[in-house]
């Protein structure tokens, strides 16, 4: 503590020499400050004017006046031209004109609006290519897990898969008819409306029959699945991942994949074609009531053209999409799951994120798998 009856901090200019003395301490910063903007003019002068002899107190406030004073860069170079100034003192005295010369606020740079687009869009290219790395990496342990339970019937989860069925697929039926019928009538109405100005109404039957057993049917269900099921897988593997329940599975020496993924996979992959079924039929269902009703085409005429002009290639088709989708909806909604940071708010993020990404990849993987059986003449 600096002694009370040292004098304050002052400054003298004689002879063409500045001399500093006193106590340049916070106590006297005031009156320094009034000092050193008064004589800030005789600071060009040479090194060799300067005089630290008679400095009796310095601290942090006094060192940032004589920088202020002096100039950061003279007071950076002070052990040059004030050797006998105490170590500790020009310690001080450099590290605070080291710091004053950096600029508080960055510089800011320029706007520059495209430049600011490409990196956006380098930045979302770049998680997009590092998120379909993970999912393929996923989908290689799942398999890999799903190999070995294949080969070893007494580890396999027959409850669990029973109850995920249950959950996934009879729960979901009611859903998947009503949406599908509702569906099928819009799209009997609409073909209706277009072939009645050709003469060619019969055909909203083929049209009907088409459209649901290739592409509505699998990808209505589908898409159902992704927004019900998939959201469902994220957040329970993500909230046990969140109560630390995940990491005491691999404390006991389980695997995480086989206990969690594994029977939700299995049960999406045999619910799937069963609602892909039911939607084939409510859709053409519905598109046969609109037939009877607004174009008098009976119901055992529909089903005569249908049997007449509808080949079996059409479902396999369709039916043949339901497990590969089944696959891809609850191996996203899984490791959606095990990406969960550990709080309420990252369940949500990567609840959406599932279904966002199951949405996406189905309807993509239809379009891909469409443009394939249109060249190959299925």
């Amino acid at each position: 503590m600096v002694s009370t009856d040292i004098p304050p901090g002052r400054l003298r200019v004689q002879a063409g020499r500045l001399q500093i003395s006193g106590n340049w301490t916070l106590e006297h910063h005031a009156a320094l400050k009034a000092a050193v903007r008064a004589n800030r003019g005789v600071t060009e002068s040479a090194d060799e004017t300067l005089d630290l002899s008679d400095l009796a107190g310095l601290d942090t406030a006094g060192a940032s006046l004589l920088v202020e004073l002096l100039g950061a860069e003279r007071v950076k170079r002070i052990r040059d031209w004030a050797p006998d100034l105490p170590a500790e003192r020009q310690a001080l005295l450099e590290t605070v004109a080291g710091a004053l010369e950096t600029p508080l606020t960055p510089e800011r740079r320029r706007s520059a609006p495209l430049a600011d687009m490409l990196v956006a869009l380098g930045e979302r290219i770049h998680a997009l290519w590092q998120q379909q790395r993970q999912l393929l990496g996923f989908m290689g342990l799942t398999l890999a897990a799903l190999t070995v339970s294949l080969l070893r019937p007494w580890r396999w989860r027959i409850t669990s898969l029973v109850s995920h069925i249950h959950q996934t697929g009879l729960n979901a039926v009611p859903i998947v008819a009503l949406l599908t019928f509702l569906v099928g009538a819009v799209v009997a109405f609409l073909g209706a409306t277009v072939l009645r100005d050709f003469g060619a109404t019969i055909y909203t039957v083929n049209l009907v029959a088409f459209a649901f057993l290739r592409e509505f049917g699998v990808l209505l269900a589908a898409i159902l699945l992704a927004g019900r099921t998939a959201s469902a897988f994220t957040a329970q593997i993500g909230s046990m991942k969140a109560n630390e329940e995940v990491d005491a599975i691999r404390a006991l020496g389980l695997d995480p994949i086989e206990l969690l993924v594994l029977p939700r996979l299995l049960a999406m992959m045999v619910t799937l074609p069963i609602l892909t079924f039911v939607g084939m039929l409510s859709g053409i269902l519905g598109g046969a009531m609109v037939c009877q009703l607004m174009l008098d085409i009976p119901m055992v005429q529909f089903i005569a053209i249908l049997q007449r002009d509808i080949p079996l290639n059409h479902f396999l088709v369709g039916i043949g999409k339901a497990p590969l989708f089944a696959f891809l909806i609850a191996v996203i909604g899984c490791l959606e799951g095990f990406k969960v940071s550990g709080s309420a708010r990252s369940v949500g993020e990567h609840t959406t994120s599932s279904v966002v990404q199951s949405i996406f990849m189905v309807i993509l993987l239809d379009a891909v798998a469409a443009l394939f059986f249109m060249e190959m003449g299925w």
